[in-house]
């Protein structure tokens, strides 16, 4: 998996870490068991600090994306992958409601949002094809 990072965006850079990793596992290039990069490495590898790593790492293993072991050390969550929440659907709405109403505001439509999402699942989803929305 190829991590790129935009330097110049107003999100956190431990932010596009961390939804980069989680799209990755998302869309198959992640599998449940795969090594990923020491903190160190990543950090090296990418020209970041390794305290944002060790950041997007620790939130990440928070919301049960992946294990830190002394031994083994960093890798995509084996035992499962967390489910559907009440946790995570709250979230979910608190990150969707101002995208919601940006696009709102710029002119678009229920349908144009809906397609739009269906766009990005098709890119990310590996099962895709199998269960699309209508």
């Amino acid at each position: 998996m190829i991590i790129q990072l935009d330097m110049q965006s107003d999100v956190p850079i431990y932010t596009q870490l961390m939804n980069q990793i989680v799209e990755g596992i998302a869309g198959g290039s992640l599998k449940p068991g795969e090594a990923l990069p020491s903190v160190r490495s990543l950090a090296s590898d990418i020209g970041v600090n390794l305290h944002t790593v060790n950041k997007a790492y620790t939130l990440l293993k928070q919301e049960g994306y992946i294990q830190i072991h002394r031994q083994k050390g960093v890798v995509v969550q084996p035992d499962g992958l967390p489910g559907l929440t009440p946790e995570f659907l709250a979230k979910q709405q608190e990150q969707l409601r101002p995208v919601i109403a940006e696009s709102i505001l710029r002119g678009m439509n229920l349908s144009d949002l809906l397609e739009q999402v269906k766009k990005l699942y098709e890119q990310i989803s590996p099962s895709s094809g199998k269960e699309s929305m209508p």
